[in-house]
């Protein structure tokens, strides 16, 4: 059984950091790109940073400069390093990946979810 398995969110005060990841498990072939939302307390989700099959980044405007994201094809495993974390970024954050599951068959998967809270 394919699925994303998240881990990494906990507790931290504000200015500190996190690092989630994001592992691809069961019979897949590779990572082909991968997204991370977030869905704060009473908030729509909305998309935080992306990265593309041959690594390109993008990054929602209250991400840039903070957030880095980041894959490691060996492992089948997207990274997001949280740093200078504020208040509102509390959230559940959820990663999101388009991985062959075959050489011909791209299939979509979220992950479960992490909880980050930040302190202030």
């Amino acid at each position: 059984q394919v699925q994303l398995v998240e881990s990494g969110g906990g507790l931290v005060q504000a200015g500190g950091s996190l690092r989630l990841s994001c592992a691809a498990s069961g019979s897949i072939f590779s990572i082909n790109s991968m997204d991370w939302y977030r869905q704060g307390p009473g908030k729509q989700r909305e998309r935080v940073a992306g990265i593309t099959y041959d690594g390109r980044t993008n990054y929602a405007n209250s991400a840039k400069g903070r957030f880095t994201i980041s894959r490691d094809n060996a492992k089948n495993t997207g990274y997001l390093q949280m740093n200078s974390l504020k208040p509102e970024d509390t959230a559940v954050y959820y990663c999101n990946a388009d991985l062959w599951v075959t050489t011909t068959s791209l299939r979509n998967y979220w992950g479960q979810g992490t909880q980050v809270t930040v302190s202030s």
